[in-house]
């Protein structure tokens, strides 16, 4: 079978390529292995799809080159993701910090891509298994489980290697050195990071507390919102998000009171309530249960708050606003929302996404070393680079 463009990879990226290539009149095939497409778009924001943010910026997201993602997302923005979905009856709630949420939930948003590739004449194939991929010079020659195609523009849109029981594999890479590309090491992001020893064993017992804290790991910005104790350590979108920046054996940084005056507010304590415990002091600004096991950690003073001197209050006071700890690892692939590293962005052009090695060869979405916060951010980039893509294959 021939046909104009070919791309491999029913996700976000992978279908709005498709259907935006097509409206261009191009001869357009979308292949997958699994049985139903987009389904990171399905699970996406608990089933609402968190389908872009409205602070979309550079600075947003990390790569090895910070510059690349910069013409894709200057060309196509949240906003016009949003006239889409308007054009298709869709509309959308800011749940928090730009995070924008499909309110018929996440099937509308699959339903606009697939009604978008039809209605341009795009064509999607699933539960096609990909072989073998070569060039011949002219074109490319696809081996598959429905047979061959021959295709000049093939993008692939498979994707990284998070959340592995939806089928996630290392296929994007794999090709990308077929083709002459460098990878930059893959690591899991967006992740909850786990502990062992007595860290592990406290934060297993406060299981399900929730907290507002600032988080930072050693290296990347630091991030404003809730902490998550967990069965396994710590999770909650402050935690996910410094796990991006966070590399094994590295600390990360806890401020337990983002914006408060720790040592003020233990002075006042101290003066207000003498006899009471750490623990009872805590509790007037965290959980009960986390109170506790704050006042219980080693390096805080057993101590009535009348007996605090001077340089204990300035010691607890530290670890309010800097609590330092080490995790052991992430929850790995298995939970991951997104794939940290990816296709070298060295290879590829910023403007369209083709491959510097092989002309006619794309490479958009997650497979591509730019991984976004979260919020949405993931999904503008798919929709970016897609859109970047699409014009030229």
């Amino acid at each position: 079978m021939k046909i104009d463009t070919l791309i491999l990879g029913a996700g976000a990226a992978g279908l709005f390529c498709g259907a935006r290539a097509a409206a261009r009149g191009r001869k357009v095939l979308v292949l997958d292995h699994a049985k139903k497409p987009a389904d990171k778009v399905r699970i996406s924001g608990g089933g609402r799809c968190n389908f872009t943010n409205l602070h979309t910026e550079p600075k947003a997201f990390l790569s090895e080159n910070p510059h690349f993602a910069k013409s894709a997302l200057a060309r196509y923005g949240p906003w016009d993701f949003c006239s889409l979905m308007a054009e298709h009856g869709l509309s959308w709630t800011e749940k928090t910090l730009g995070q924008l949420f499909c309110d018929q939930k996440s099937g509308a948003v699959i339903k606009l891509l697939l009604d978008e590739l039809e209605q341009a004449g795009g064509e999607l194939r699933l539960q096609t298994t990909i072989g073998e991929v070569r060039h011949t010079g002219t074109h490319f020659e696809v081996l598959t489980s429905e047979g061959a195609f021959e295709a000049e523009s093939l993008v692939i849109a498979t994707g990284g290697l998070s959340i592995p029981k939806m089928g996630a594999t290392g296929f994007a890479y794999d090709l990308a050195r077929q083709f002459g590309h460098d990878i930059i090491p893959t690591r899991p992001a967006l992740v909850p990071l786990t502990f062992t020893g007595k860290l592990h064993e406290d934060f297993a017992a406060i299981s399900g507390v929730s907290i507002p804290v600032e988080a930072r790991a050693e290296t990347g910005p630091s991030f404003v919102e809730n902490l998550l104790f967990t069965h396994r350590g710590l999770s909650g979108p402050a935690i996910l998000q410094i796990s991006s920046y966070w590399h094994e054996s590295q600390p990360v940084s806890i401020d337990l009171l983002p914006g408060a005056d720790a040592r003020e507010m233990l002075h006042a304590l101290r003066a207000d309530q003498p006899k009471a415990t750490l623990a009872q002091a805590f509790a007037a600004s965290f959980p009960a249960r986390f109170a506790d096991m704050l006042a219980s950690q080693p390096t805080m003073p057993t101590k009535r708050l009348a007996e605090l001197s001077n340089q204990d209050i300035d010691q607890i006071a530290q670890i309010l606003k800097a609590w330092r700890f080490t995790p052991v690892g992430t929850e790995g692939w298995r939970t991951a929302e997104v794939t940290a590293g990816g296709i070298n962005t060295n290879g590829l052009s910023s403007q369209t996404l083709e491959s510097k090695h092989q002309p006619g060869l794309f490479f958009i979405g997650e497979c591509v070393d730019v991984t976004g916060w979260l919020g949405g951010y993931n999904f503008q980039w798919a929709w970016a680079s897609a859109a970047a893509a699409a014009e030229v294959v």
